[in-house]
């Protein structure tokens, strides 16, 4: 199997809602959710993408050539690349019936740690649909970080100790699914929460904690205030609220004021190796990407995953050749093109 079957297969088991465009860039499902568009203009979704495509990097190739190393040192662990797979929830909703969330999960986590990197996974108003997510973590050795919703405290630390037990690498939670109101009409609400209870939540547990979800400096410094050990610097890949600026605009100021402090991920709008490379040059420690590892891994389960994972790990090691970059420590914004 190569990426291209990959992604023929896709088109037959993703269901109608995501068209596996050439360019996963939002326009063509613009609005549509249930589905896999932005929220309503689709203009958060689109500009995650469009804003990172605008910017150009600078080629440097007189310099002394030693290889290029792509491994980081996150959670204790070392990892061939900065990449993580986001995590994708209600597959029934927004895909086709094609996984359920166990048979997904495992694609996702086995495909990542085949190819040297983890995958996060996704929280679900079902909690049986939580529970079959941590026996693919268990089977995967705990090599994954599993996300969970910002629900009420105790279901909270309930799924936390779901995860402990699993024996994960870290554990996150998607704060900005806080304006999910289908969850509350599900009978499942959640809610926006402070510093101070993110704090608790983030003492009660030995596991590295991460927020995502953080647009701003503001948020930014909360999350550093409550003792996260990361953030991922998201507007939920434009799904939970229209007009938000691009996840690329915030970015340098975000790492600006909090970098050094407290671990930094980005997703929105990163689809190959040479994006990856301008977000880490713009202040991102490690990248996380949603929908391309969803079609990955419904065009060839984990052996899908895999082919994306590595794909994109040869197009950042050929850009870091170009932009005169050996290893990670050498990126930074004097690669990128300025008028």
């Amino acid at each position: 199997m190569n990426y291209n079957e990959v992604l023929e297969k896709a088109k037959t088991t993703i269901g109608s809602k995501c068209r596996v465009c050439s360019e996963c860039n939002g326009v063509a499902c613009r609005g549509e959710l249930p589905g896999m568009g932005g929220k309503g203009t689709g203009s958060s979704f689109i500009d995650n993408y469009k804003r990172l495509k605008d910017i150009k990097l600078n080629m440097d190739t007189i310099y002394e050539f030693k290889g290029i190393d792509t491994s980081i040192e996150l959670f204790g662990k070392r990892f061939e690349l900065p990449v993580f797979a986001a995590p994708i929830g209600g597959l029934g909703v927004h895909y086709s019936g094609y996984y359920n969330d166990e048979e997904y999960t495992r694609a996702i986590l086995q495909g990542c740690k085949a190819a040297g990197t983890a995958g996060f996974s996704a929280d679900d108003v079902k909690d049986e649909n939580f529970a079959l997510q941590m026996k693919a973590l268990s089977e995967a050795g705990g090599w994954g970080i599993p996300t969970i919703k910002p629900w009420k405290r105790e279901e909270l630390m309930d799924k936390i100790k779901m995860v402990e037990d699993a024996g994960a690498l870290a554990v996150a939670m998607d704060i900005d699914a806080a304006g999910l109101t289908t969850l509350a009409k599900l009978g499942k609400p959640v809610s926006p929460k402070s510093a101070r209870e993110i704090g608790e939540i983030v003492a009660a547990t030995e596991l590295p904690f991460i927020i995502k979800g953080i647009m701003t400096v503001k948020g930014a410094m909360k999350a550093v205030e409550a003792g996260a050990y990361g953030i991922v610097v998201s507007n939920h890949g434009g799904r939970v609220q229209d007009c938000t600026p691009a996840t690329v605009q915030v970015l340098p100021e975000i790492s600006g004021a909090v970098g050094g402090g407290i671990k930094i991920f980005v997703d929105g709008g990163i689809r190959t190796g040479t994006d990856v490379l301008k977000v880490l040059a713009l202040g991102a420690d490690a990248v996380l990407i949603g929908r391309p590892y969803g079609v990955a891994a419904f065009g060839g389960g984990a052996e899908g995953v895999e082919l994306y994972t590595k794909k994109i790990g040869t197009e950042l090691r050929e850009s870091m050749i170009m932009t005169g970059c050996g290893s990670l420590a050498d990126i930074d914004e004097s690669i990128i093109y300025r008028k």
